[in-house]
């Protein structure tokens, strides 16, 4: 790593050359790609069959959906803000930053979403997607015509309602093992 911070500090942090060959594979290709290894990776390297599941969900989630990339992170981020989820916030911030080449944005959606600069539909969608967060017994049909309204078909209110409720999920395991953004995270997009 490249910040020296642990990707976790509640559980131990495996080294990658001793991961199964999938894995590192995986974990090279992010690396690869973002030029440091994402501290998410690392963490959920901690059980394979857990890091398998869940970067194959995440990757249905921003590839098979209708919904734009920017779209996705700023549900992501609109979530993690309401969660407390310190990892995500500064992670999927720097995704938001970069998607919607915006470097204020980010910032804005983890203060609080609806004082965000946003158009009717965007904050529409992020309504919808704190409120399955905060209260899901509470959606009803009137929610779901609401984004119908700003142009949102029912495939992606599913998606998303699958983002927030995926990041709901890695939030909370955020939380349980104390994951740690890395630094580089902090200053990308800005």
């Amino acid at each position: 790593m490249s910040d020296d911070v642990p990707a976790m500090t509640r559980f131990p942090v495996p080294d990658v050359d001793d991961l199964p060959e999938d894995l590192q594979a995986r974990i090279d290709e992010e690396a690869a790609r973002a030029g440091f290894i994402p501290n998410v990776f690392l963490a959920y390297a901690y059980r394979p069959s857990h890091f398998r599941a869940f970067f194959q969900y995440y990757d249905a989630l921003v590839e098979n959906t209708e919904l734009e990339r920017e779209e996705i992170e700023m549900i992501i981020v609109a979530v993690s803000g309401v969660n407390d989820c310190y990892y995500c916030n500064v992670a999927h911030g720097a995704l938001v930053r970069i998607y919607a080449d915006d470097p204020l944005l980010a910032d804005q959606l983890v203060a609080n979403h609806r004082t965000a600069d946003l158009n009717d539909a965007h904050l529409a969608m992020l309504d919808f997607a704190v409120e399955l967060t905060e209260s899901p017994g509470e959606l009803d049909e009137d929610d779901f015509e609401a984004l119908e309204a700003h142009g949102f078909s029912r495939r992606a209110i599913w998606d998303i309602g699958s983002v927030a409720s995926f990041f709901n999920l890695s939030n909370r395991m955020a939380h349980l093992a104390d994951m740690r953004p890395n630094a580089e995270f902090h200053t990308m997009g800005r």
